[in-house]
């Protein structure tokens, strides 16, 4: 018997957890990403690209493609899509599993100041001109047109377009990881006094979180949305082993 799996992804970890169920007898797995970054890294299984059309939508490809398992495996700050993946689990009776690494804490040193949104985050900058590095990606970067006195450095996947309304901005296109080292070089080649940042988690992107800690840079933090109450994990791991325990014991192939 075949179990078909629909991942929600854009994530480095739901491209592994697919590649991991992947090589699993008896799953077949779909990564399902939104669309948003341009040019997305291979993922090494099916893809399905672009929206369900919202709760109603994402219910009925469920019961017409036979789906058996949704996992929700989108980014900590997709809140919208983690909540119609909780409803349309619910609507059409399939089982959802959550992956949600965990968040950053603030260790000593760290200067955080905890924000609910970006909006928030752009007013917290404060009325006085400082030079802020944006690393929240380009979807929500119009929100410090609303501070316009600041000098931007901002980094994204893909182009900010249109670009901000503001008098100093600079643009770098990067696909992490961003190590240490890098990022402080960065920050002192800049000369950034405050970083915006999202509590995305994963070591992949810590980097700048450490390099402001040693640098005594101020870390504008966007606290992370609610999201729905799921079975979840934290790690691949984890979450394939729940797979595992949903379905019968399959092994992997070549073991």
């Amino acid at each position: 018997m075949t179990h078909r799996i629909l991942i929600l992804g854009g994530t480095t970890e739901a491209r592994q957890l697919a590649g991991k169920l992947a090589r699993r007898e008896g799953f077949s797995v779909t990564l399902s990403l939104a669309g948003r970054t341009e040019s997305p890294v291979a993922q090494g299984v099916p893809v399905r690209v672009g929206g369900f059309g919202g709760v109603a939508g994402l219910a009925a490809y469920l019961r017409q493609a036979h789906v058996d398992l949704l996992i929700d495996a989108t980014h900590p700050y997709a809140a919208r899509i983690s909540a119609n993946a909780a409803d349309a689990a619910r609507q059409s009776g399939v089982s959802i599993l959550a992956l949600r690494r965990p968040g950053w804490e603030p260790v000593s040193g760290d200067r955080w100041t905890l924000v609910d949104s970006v909006a928030e985050a752009a007013r917290a900058l404060g009325p006085a001109p400082r030079r802020v590095f944006l690393a929240i990606g380009r979807q929500e970067a119009g929100a410090f047109e609303a501070a316009p006195q600041h000098r931007y450095l901002i980094r994204s996947v893909d182009p900010v377009e249109p670009k901000l309304a503001v008098p100093d901005a600079r643009y770098l296109l990067a696909r992490g990881p961003f190590p240490e080292a890098d990022e402080r070089a960065l920050l002192e080649k800049y000369d950034v006094d405050v970083i915006v940042s999202k509590n995305s988690g994963g070591e992949a992107t810590y980097g700048k979180i450490a390099a402001a800690r040693a640098l005594g840079i101020e870390v504008v933090m966007v606290r992370r949305p609610f999201l729905p109450d799921v079975p979840l994990a934290e790690t691949v791991d984890a979450l394939a082993a729940m797979v595992d325990h949903l379905f019968d014991p399959v092994a992997e192939r070549g073991v």
